[in-house]
């Protein structure tokens, strides 16, 4: 037994988050009602000191008491465990006492305490008790140090509600709803509170918020004489990291979605996203780059946004971003709208960029990008060519140094050299045939307006040849076919084992190995050099392969659907020209022009992300090397933690000695943490509002979720909600309801009857290659992967952008 007043943060492992956090309130001088703790030592001996327990409370006072469960995964920096674990009010009497105790420790292994725990990555916890004298309070409730909808840090937020504060926690009551901004508080005229009551509440969370260093998720109580009584203080677990501190109020874009990566970016993948950006920058002519070439380039919470603070507030510019956010959905565009109109964000004279550099640039690029359209459209079968040879010259110019080079020659050419190839001016006979396909595929809908459908275009752009995205989802369905003979093996197998198996040349070959020559680079958000390749990792390789022997419909097999495609597409480019030939002759002629080019062109639009793929690879294995010899010298505990530095950090370690490991656990920790945010703000203001979260919310069709249009067409199937692609089993003709997509997830597209994402844009590659296989796909639905159960019945159309669940 120890008392309430002896604890402090720092022994959580003996007491339990609740019952730390107490003893470091009181510890800060805050007015808490007096208890003790029960520690964690009988919870695992399993014996309950009855004799001392019924001392402690005698000494107490005896009478009525709180029993409060306090687990040693409680009140965590990224894990709350609100309501998991019981609280017994009103206790009184030593009975009951010992009762309310064991139903504490009960509460710890009940399914919802253990699948909290789960999804948490927590495996496993122990259990204190607190045992507190009870309040009789005349107004209790909950109040946030930050507004927990919208993350803003700069408003409090307070629910209360007379009586017991359980009743406002447990959302059994109405609770009065206070917002503090920095002004005088909106009081409801039949409120619980009032302005003296708000204003000790919100100096109680600034001394809280300075106390613990974070925002705080705090519990209270005012009793009848108008004591206020602290009952628990504990991190707000769901924020969205801040982002830097600049001093003034600023808007970032989440764009790392339209990469098709949700998921936070190691720093090492930050820092080579910028060393490439230097490279280019370098060839051609922008000056100024060196110390950061992309000093927009902001990563918060691990997530890569840019900072467009200046745009917005660009007089010559500012009118034209709602327009050009369209790819973001209408929800960040029409946030983008209110911004405009927002006093902080208020026009400026000027430029966000320098003049000279942007000029330097256009008389660089332009010519040979207008010779490269140009000559694309006229002959796109040797584009088509010429591009490939770019590729394959980029693999071969990305060289590495020798395999006697040191620590530092393979961090200087990562820093240096590994770009080189694919940044520079040379390899514009790649974007020539490129934005060609870009354009060629997007035209045709401007030039016929109403003559045609947005889901007639669709089909047009079905069946797309050409693709290194297509033909890579498409050879590793052929090795499916291959595998058909040892069916029985490659899905009794999990697809861990059969990576193992793989590895040591336990499996039938059915082609791997040269599917992975080609394609051994890619992986799902491959533009992080932080995240494994195929090459290393085959699991979700085997586990798509798995997928693909389950298609048992002759009807449903990929090659078949995606020749089905293409010949739709040649029919519906066919049906309209007779159409636009008659009512529009010339602009007709021109449309159908484009759209037959854009058959032999727009497969394009994937080979500029594939040509920088090689410089990823090739940086990945030097650093993991580099990592392996810092790990001899016990400078990093495992090679690929260098993952977890940038590259100026790990020249320290390299140069200097500089030992990382305390560094690296943190991000990791940090990571890892991440990985597990469910939603991830599309845009954001440096006080931490979610932009989006300001939006008033549309008038919904009751069972309908609202998104935008990712891919035209209609599809009714059972749901299979993933979050990551690795090891992920989908049926044939279920719908993938997904965070977000990349090259990555395409193998799975194959299968599927549809896609569902929460994040997206119609240009990003999921929506791509859904139109290309003639699957409908809906994105930027909110909250999908959780409105969404697997198993639910649901129907999508991809031309409205809705997505129905239905009876």
């Amino acid at each position: 037994m120890l008392r309430l007043a002896d604890l402090d943060s720092s022994m959580i492992g003996l007491a339990g988050g609740k019952a730390a956090g107490l003893g470091e309130l009181i510890r800060a001088g805050e007015r808490v009602p007096a208890g003790f703790c029960l520690t964690v030592e009988s919870f695992v001996a399993r014996d309950l000191p009855e004799k001392a327990l019924l001392e402690a409370y005698q000494q107490l006072g005896g009478g009525r008491v709180a029993v409060r469960s306090s687990a040693t995964a409680e009140d965590l920096p990224d894990a709350s465990f609100a309501g998991q674990q019981d609280t017994f009010l009103d206790v009184e009497g030593d009975g009951p006492l010992v009762d309310a105790v064991r139903g504490c420790w009960a509460s710890l292994h009940t399914d919802r305490a253990i699948a909290y725990r789960a999804a948490a990555g927590i495996d496993d916890a122990a259990m204190a008790v607190v045992v507190q004298r009870m309040i009789d309070p005349a107004v209790a409730g909950v109040l946030f140090t930050a507004n927990p909808i919208t993350g803003c840090r700069t408003e409090m937020v307070v629910d209360a509600a007379p009586g017991l504060g359980t009743a406002v926690v447990d959302g059994s009551v109405v609770a009065d709803h206070y917002v503090l901004g920095e002004g005088p508080p909106d009081l409801p005229e039949a409120g619980c509170l009032d302005a003296l009551q708000l204003r000790q509440l919100r100096e109680a969370g600034r001394r809280l918020q300075r106390h613990f260093g974070s925002p705080q998720d705090i519990e209270w109580a005012i009793d009848p004489a108008g004591t206020l009584w602290l009952l628990q203080s504990r991190p707000i677990t769901t924020l969205f990291p801040v982002p830097p501190d600049t001093g003034e109020i600023r808007l970032y874009l989440e764009f790392g979605h339209l990469q098709g990566m949700l998921r936070p970016c190691t720093p090492m993948g930050v820092s080579l996203l910028k060393t490439g950006a230097a490279q280019w920058f370098q060839a051609h002519g922008v000056r100024d780059a060196l110390l950061d070439p992309l000093p927009r380039l902001v990563p918060i919470g691990g997530r890569l946004y840019f900072d467009l603070t200046d745009f917005i507030r660009s007089k010559p510019l500012r009118d034209q971003l709602p327009a050009s956010l369209e790819i973001y959905g209408p929800r960040v565009q029409s946030s983008m709208g209110r911004m405009l109109t927002d006093p902080r964000f208020a026009p400026r004279p000027g430029l966000p960029f320098r003049l000279g550099n942007a000029a330097r640039v256009t008389a660089l690029l332009t010519p040979s990008l207008l010779a490269g359209l140009v000559s694309s459209l006229v002959r796109p079968d040797a584009a088509r060519a010429r591009a490939y040879r770019a590729v394959d010259e980029i693999r071969h110019r990305t060289v590495p140094p020798s395999e006697t080079a040191t620590a530092e020659q393979r961090l200087d050419w990562v820093a240096e050299d590994s770009h080189r190839a694919v940044m520079s001016r040379g390899m514009l006979g790649l974007m020539g045939p490129l934005m060609a396909g870009i354009m060629v595929g997007a035209a045709p809908a401007a030039l016929l307006g109403d003559l045609t459908s947005g889901d007639e275009l669709d089909v047009v752009l079905g069946g797309m040849p050409h693709n290194v995205t297509t033909e890579m989802d498409l050879e590793l369905w052929g090795l499916a076919v291959k595998a058909r003979e040892h069916r029985a093996l490659f899905l009794g197998t999990a697809p861990a084992e059969l990576a193992a198996k793989y590895r040591t040349g336990e499996l039938p070959d059915i082609g791997m190995t040269g599917f992975l020559d080609r394609y051994g680079l890619r992986a799902a958000a491959e533009i992080d050099v932080g995240l494994p390749r195929w090459e290393e990792d085959t699991t979700p390789l085997w586990a798509t392969i798995a997928n693909y022997l389950r298609v048992a419909d002759p009807a449903q097999e990929p090659d078949r659907r995606f020749r089905l495609a293409a010949a739709r597409a040649e029919e519906m480019i066919d049906t309209l020209a007779r159409r636009v030939r008659r009512k529009r002759p010339i602009r007709g002629r021109i449309a159908v022009f484009l759209m037959r080019r854009s058959r032999r062109l727009t497969g394009l639009r994937e080979i500029g992300k594939f040509a920088w793929l090689p410089a990823i690879q090739t940086s990945r294995r030097q650093l993991l090397m580099i990592g392996e010899q810092l790990v001899t010298r016990r400078l990093l505990a495992r090679a690929d933690d260098i993952m977890f530095l940038d590259l100026g950090e790990a020249r320290s370690a390299v140069r200097n000695g500089a030992d990382h490991r305390d560094l690296v656990a943190r991000r990791r920790a940090d990571y890892q943490r991440e990985l597990r945010r469910p939603t991830v703000p599309g845009a954001l203001l440096s006080d931490g509002t979610d932009v989006e979260a300001l939006a008033p919310a549309p008038p919904v069709e009751d069972g309908v979720l609202t998104g935008m249009a990712g891919a035209a067409g209609r599809a009714t199937g059972k749901a299979r909600v993933i979050r990551d692609p690795a090891g992920a089993h989908i049926e044939p003709g279920e719908i993938l309801v997904a965070p977000t997509t990349d090259p990555g997830w395409t193998p799975l597209f194959l299968t599927t009857a549809g896609l569902v994402t929460e994040t997206g844009s119609p240009l990003a590659h999921g929506p791509t290659v859904a139109r290309e296989y003639g699957i409908p796909a809906v994105i930027c639905v909110r909250n999908a992967t959780h409105e969404i159960k697997t198993g639910q019945l649901i129907t999508i159309d991809g031309s409205a952008g809705t997505v129905r669940i239905e009876e």
